[in-house]
């Protein structure tokens, strides 16, 4: 296009405006196939996606995308939506306690042997101070009870079965029944001095098949 204004010759100016024309060697989106098939490097496939992901175009359209997705990721929260919610609706799991029973045990809870176990008394003598809780060295089930002011004044056995059986002498209070079943943590009555007892004591016998044993070396050491 060519522009002239009206000047004298010599003064006269000529401008061209020559409109830029787009270059006609533009590289397409889609390559052409048999151009794909002349590359070297890369398989088929790898070679369509690295045409398409050379392409200045779309290169322009992911640097921009790219740039948005870094400034829009400024404005949104770094933490889960719902991680608070999830951390006031965990379930506090509150820890099992498990218990057992004692199997065995001394009668007593502060162990003194006064007198041990001898041919002319087959027991042991066990101090302490008149209320003291007398237990039953294992579980079982009472077998009698007496009351007596002679001999071994009151007195409760229990039969813990397979054998075994547990004498109690000279109490001063007696808390349990005949045939009552008991363990470990039952109270069978309180220490005393009653019957034929020389102080406050606990006369403990320990029967095995009918015979008596030695006490301590029955109960844990």
């Amino acid at each position: 296009m060519q522009l002239s204004i009206n000047l004298p010759t010599k003064r006269r100016l000529d401008l061209q405006l020559v409109k830029k024309r787009k270059s006609v060697n533009v590289t397409p989106l889609f390559p052409d196939l048999g151009k794909i098939r002349r590359m070297r490097r890369g398989n088929k496939i790898s070679r369509f996606f690295r045409h398409i992901f050379e392409h200045n175009k779309i290169q322009k359209i992911l640097g921009t995308n790219l740039a948005l997705l870094a400034i829009a990721s400024t404005f949104l929260p770094t933490s889960h939506p719902f991680t608070e919610e999830i951390q006031e609706s965990t379930i506090t799991q509150v820890p099992t306690v498990f218990t057992t029973e004692i199997a065995i045990q001394y009668p007593v809870e502060f162990v003194k042997t006064t007198q041990g176990y001898r041919f002319y008394h087959p027991a042991v003598d066990l101090d302490g101070i008149t209320g003291d809780p007398i237990r039953p060295i294992m579980s079982g089930k009472v077998e009698g009870i007496q009351y007596s002011q002679h001999g071994y004044g009151n007195a409760v056995l229990v039969d813990h079965r397979e054998g075994i059986m547990s004498f109690y002498a000279h109490l001063s209070k007696i808390f349990v029944s005949k045939d009552q079943e008991v363990t470990t943590s039952t109270t069978l009555g309180e220490m005393g001095a009653t019957g034929r007892a020389y102080g406050d004591h606990l006369h403990l016998e320990i029967y095995q098949n009918g015979k008596t044993i030695n006490p301590l070396n029955f109960l844990p050491r």
